[in-house]
């Protein structure tokens, strides 16, 4: 599962944030390869390497919750009879 563009542009407009970094960060997870802490450790790795600012590094972080938060209550669904 991955987060669609709409999804993705509301992480990245808004206020403070890089754009192009959350964009691209939230673009390439996949939560069928990808785990939530490994998304968040490569967040935080990127945080420092790039010099990311708060907002962008929160708006990446609610975007990893978002996606995998979805995964999990699809994956909850009650099988029917």
């Amino acid at each position: 599962m991955r987060l669609t563009l709409e999804q993705i542009e509301k992480y990245a407009s808004r206020k403070g944030v890089k754009r192009i970094a959350v964009v691209n960060f939230l673009s390439t997870i996949d939560s069928e390869s990808d785990t939530r802490i490994g998304c968040t450790m490569n967040c935080h790795m990127d945080e420092v390497l790039y010099g990311w600012n708060r907002a962008t590094v929160t708006a990446i972080e609610a975007g990893i919750r978002d996606l995998f938060d979805a995964e999990t209550r699809s994956r909850k669904q009650p099988c029917r009879r």
